[in-house]
């Protein structure tokens, strides 16, 4: 397997490169898992939903770690029921920290690190929108 690095312009001297792989389910979790070891790395591994069974999708980052999230057939996080009810027992009856507890849960600050690398690419299909309207 061979990769195609390219300039990282969102963060000077570093490298990038996306690779679409496909496999048998777990998969996912072994590359995951292959990549962990590599703590300067940021990465992202998406496995799709298969016919009865969910996707999910592993994020990492050297400040935040690594994060996995259960995914539907559409690629949305789901939440599962006891982590939802966590975070409300959590909470109580601050929405203040409700909010802190289900962004949480979506792995938002680890969305939120990667989004600059997602899109960085000169080659990247991404049509960015300045105003609307």
């Amino acid at each position: 397997m061979n990769f195609d690095w390219s300039a990282q312009p969102v963060l000077p001297g570093s490298q990038r490169t996306e690779f679409y792989w496909e496999g048998p389910r777990g998969t996912g979790a072994k590359l995951a898992s292959a990549l962990r070891g590599w703590e300067h790395l940021r990465y992202e591994v998406t496995e799709d939903a298969g016919l009865g069974t969910d996707g999910g999708r592993w994020m990492h980052t050297p400040d935040l770690g690594i994060f996995f999230a259960q995914t539907d057939t559409v690629g949305n996080t789901v939440i599962p029921e006891d982590r939802v009810r966590y975070a409300m027992d959590l909470a109580g009856a601050n929405a203040i920290e409700l909010h802190r507890e289900l962004r949480l849960a979506l792995g938002q600050a680890w969305d939120d690190e990667l989004e600059a690398f997602r899109h960085a690419s000169q080659d990247s299909a991404v049509v960015w929108l300045h105003q609307v309207g």
